[in-house]
């Protein structure tokens, strides 16, 4: 496996991004990076990134939650951000990227963990809480799923599949673009190109949509129903926050709500925008999250 970094002098100045990095190491060579603010006594708000974005998706969320006085952790998946990058699209597969979120929660030793995931921070942040139930109190899910495999996928999702596999042209700030609903300025268009200098650096980028489990033949998709029949029972706070305008994962959270006993009774909400809810509603997502905790600590 041959492993590119992407040099720091690439994200120098971002803006709204003043963040100290962390970095860990989930295999030998191997870095991740992530945001951690706030208290490092309290407990944990993971935020899980997708495709093809980054931690930087959470800037104006994390000061917010962080300031409330909860301790926020972002990482970079493997293949993105300021994390390390395997260059070929065959060194990622759904198990290791499960495999490398797990060994990173385990180093830091993570409990009381409220999930926050969009996309496919979804895709691995729901299994990693259906398999590690014991470190979750809560699950804020943002456009996303966790699919097996046993329902068809939307025309928009076999459509962005075929783009990422045979374009030769992968404009990874345009496609964060293709999917908020507000116009993201220069220096922001730039701040998610810079994790991939050349088109050797996005091989993570490219090989996500051909692991999502489309049918039941596929590599994950009896781990993705295991980890449904454990969501099934999960009784913990479930609260779904959708977006309004997303093509690819609409309909999710209403399927959620209806199968997961922890999504009765909380506050579901539908936000206005995009794809990326966190560029086009930032504050009321991270109010979501702030009031789950509120709610939390009053039981």
């Amino acid at each position: 496996m041959r492993i590119l970094r992407t040099d720091d002098s690439r994200f120098a100045g971002l803006a709204d991004y003043p963040f100290d990095p962390n970095y860990l190491e989930v295999q030998p060579e191997l870095r991740m990076h992530f945001v951690d603010e706030g208290p490092r006594q309290s407990d944990p708000v993971l935020m899980l990134h997708g495709e093809p974005s980054w931690s930087y998706l959470y800037r104006h969320m994390i000061p917010r939650v962080a300031g409330a006085g909860h301790r926020v952790l972002a990482p970079d998946l493997i293949g993105f951000g300021k994390s390390d990058k395997p260059s070929d699209v065959s060194d990622y597969s759904y198990e290791r990227h499960m495999t490398w979120l797990t060994e990173w929660l385990t180093q830091l030793n993570l409990t009381n963990i409220t999930l926050v995931c969009q996309n496919w921070g979804s895709l691995l942040g729901l299994r990693l809480a259906a398999e590690h139930p014991e470190r979750f109190q809560c699950i804020i899910v943002g456009n996303g799923m966790l699919p097996t495999g046993e329902t068809p996928v939307p025309a928009a999702f076999t459509l962005w599949k075929a783009f990422a596999t045979y374009s030769p042209w992968f404009p990874v700030s345009r496609i964060v673009q293709l999917g908020t609903g507000r116009t993201l300025t220069a220096a922001e268009m730039a701040a998610y190109d810079a994790p991939f200098p050349s088109a050797d650096f996005k091989a993570g980028a490219r090989a996500f949509p051909k692991l999502v489990p489309v049918s039941l033949e596929d590599p994950a998709s009896l781990a993705n129903r295991a980890a449904w029949q454990a969501l099934a029972k999960w009784k913990k706070p479930f609260i779904t926050c959708f977006s309004s305008g997303d093509p690819i994962t609409r309909g999710g959270d209403r399927y959620m709500q209806r199968r997961i006993p922890g999504a009765h009774g909380q506050p579901h909400i539908t936000l206005r925008g995009g794809h990326f809810l966190q560029e086009d509603s930032p504050e009321d997502f991270a109010r979501i999250i702030n009031d789950a905790l509120k709610s939390e600590a009053a039981v």
